[in-house]
């Protein structure tokens, strides 16, 4: 697995205005798709073209477009969502799928609650986007949901991450050359209730308040 993090003080300055805990929602939101608009420029680095004529006001010429089958982007629900449309504006020809995943949290354990997605994915490349990798429970699940229907590239795109999360994940995905994590930045450490320090909060709430 590879992992890229974001160097860019454009990413440093929108990712502590999220952390500040009185950037109210709107704000919030506009970051967070600001942000990812950012990190989408890195993760779709090798997204697969294919050579394309075209003609240009003074000649014709050859260049590229995305080849099929078109890449596939999966926000995990319900916090993936607020990273959906920062993603499509970069590449708007991306077809959209969904997958619901929930962690217990007195187990920690992952369960999958919602899939709109095909059954084969051969050949596809797969771009999952979660706003924090916590325990990386979730994203291991997520990831290998994606290679067992086929997917031949996945690529995890997520605002922060916890060493023990990128540990987890490492670990249980390997060295796979196929798969790929880019990041806004490692933060400190997860705390005794598994929240990223300092994190952000609940990214979902912040993004679309609290549901009881």
């Amino acid at each position: 697995m590879r992992i890229h993090v974001a160097d860019h003080p454009l990413v440093s300055h929108k990712l502590a205005v999220l952390r500040n805990k009185d950037t109210a929602s709107p704000t919030f939101r506009q970051l967070v798709d600001e942000l990812v608009t950012l990190l989408a420029y890195e993760a779709t680095r090798e997204v697969r073209t294919v050579e394309h004529p075209i003609s240009t006001p003074v000649t014709n010429t050859v260049g590229v477009k995305i080849a099929d089958p078109q890449p596939l982007v999966v926000p995990i629900l319900r916090a993936g969502l607020g990273m959906l449309d920062g993603m499509t504006r970069l590449v708007p020809t991306a077809e959209v799928g969904f997958l619901g995943m929930q962690r217990n949290e007195e187990t920690l354990e992952i369960h999958t609650y919602a899939n709109r997605l095909p059954d084969d994915l051969t050949g596809r490349q797969v771009f999952l986007l979660d706003p924090m990798l916590a325990t990386g429970g979730t994203l291991v699940d997520a990831i290998n949901f994606m290679i067992e229907r086929g997917a031949s590239d996945v690529t995890a795109v997520c605002l922060i991450a916890a060493p023990e999360g990128l540990k987890v994940v490492e670990e249980k995905i390997g060295d796979r050359a196929d798969v790929k994590l880019v990041l806004a930045a490692v933060d400190e450490r997860l705390n005794e209730n598994a929240y990223i320090v300092p994190g952000l909060g609940d990214a979902g709430d912040r993004l679309y308040g609290i549901v009881d």
